[in-house]
């Protein structure tokens, strides 16, 4: 996705008010809008360039997402502008209103619709974020309704609104601002489905019921603390035939009291004898992976790093971390005479 200044396009401050990008949104959208430039490509395609801009500036959370991470930040979460002319008109119709009366759009309600996303947080341990693994998930969705299949008409037996001869709206002539425009509103004989028949008693004619479902997520080796998972087809049901929306799935990664993470990379703190320090030799490491044997050379110092090759992140491109060690050395607490007696030995030797 090209980066793109969507405070520019508007015309508004970075930091403005969610009335004020709605009157920037409104007054542009009034310009270029497809009725009032017939026929012009480069102003419908400008009305699609500020619509995507509104589409992510008025709400809040993908405004805070593309203030801290731009476009990059939107593609994690899956985020796709309006190309369709009557998307736009369905979703932002009712900002017009107020110059062109109510539902100054086509609401094509008989088209199939995707349905919309979904957002579930989620938090998870450590070393479920290191090594990976599997999570469920419970949540409520709207679903096909299963006793029309989706139809929303008893039995899915329906036949062609006479009224709207199918296409779910009807539209009329009316003069406004100099000109005339075309106004669709929903078919009042058959509510906008372009089907007339009897009302499915499961779910009332929607097409749609509530379900709670219980999700299976995997969990990639390596996931960061903030990431965003995408499972494709796992959102809402769709309207009319349309396609389910998607789940995305935002995962938190608690502490650990021993690891912490920079990279691929895990780092802990070992204790090594002041002995082992001084002479070389091996300390057992607790990695992610289970414990390690950790090669001391002579004459190694307190903060010093050591490193386990390969024993970090796994992760899911083949990249593999390390272990860093860093060393604190220790001395004994209670002395011994035998161990007091080569101290002062050696203290002599280095004077």
């Amino acid at each position: 996705m090209p980066e793109k200044d969507y405070y520019q396009i508007l015309g508004v401050s970075r930091d403005a008010s969610q009335e004020e990008i709605k009157r920037a949104y409104r007054r542009l959208a009034m310009k270029y809008h497809p009725d009032k430039n017939p026929g012009d490509k480069e102003a419908e395609e400008r009305f699609k360039e500020i619509s995507e801009a509104y589409q992510v500036l008025s709400d809040p959370e993908k405004r805070r997402i593309y203030d801290q991470r731009g476009s990059r930040g939107l593609e994690d979460i899956g985020f796709t502008a309006f190309t369709d002319l009557n998307d736009i008109f369905a979703n932002f119709g009712d900002i017009f209103s107020d110059f062109f009366g109510p539902r100054f759009y086509r609401e094509e309600r008989s088209t199939p619709r995707r349905g919309a996303d979904l957002r579930y947080e989620v938090t998870i341990p450590f070393l479920e974020a290191t090594l990976g693994g599997k999570r469920e998930i419970r949540l409520q969705r709207w679903e096909p309704c299963p006793t029309c299949s989706g139809t929303g008409i008893r039995g899915g037996a329906s036949s062609v609104c006479p009224t709207c001869r199918g296409t779910g709206f009807v539209t009329r002539q009316e003069k406004r601002m100099g000109g005339f425009f075309s106004l669709s509103t929903p078919c009042p004989a058959c509510g906008g489905t372009g089907r007339v028949g009897e009302p499915c008693p499961t779910c009332g004619g929607t097409g749609r019921v509530k379900r709670t479902r219980t999700i299976t997520v995997k969990i990639p080796a390596g996931v960061e603390d903030g990431a965003v998972l995408r499972l494709r087809g796992e959102g809402e049901a769709g309207h009319n035939g349309g396609p389910p929306g998607d789940l995305f799935v935002v995962i938190h990664v608690m502490g650990h009291p021993q690891f912490r993470r920079e990279g691929l990379n895990i780092i802990s703190d070992v204790r090594v004898p002041f002995t082992i320090a001084a002479l070389g030799g091996e300390v057992t490491v607790e990695t992610i992976h289970g414990r390690a044997k950790l090669k001391v050379p002579p004459g190694t110092q307190s903060g010093q790093m050591l490193r386990l090759a390969g024993m970090g992140i796994h992760a899911a491109n083949g990249k593999r971390g390390d272990h860093l060690a860093r060393v604190m050395i220790t001395v004994p607490r209670k002395p011994s005479q035998r161990q007091i007696d080569l101290l002062k030995e050696l203290a002599r030797y280095e004077s």
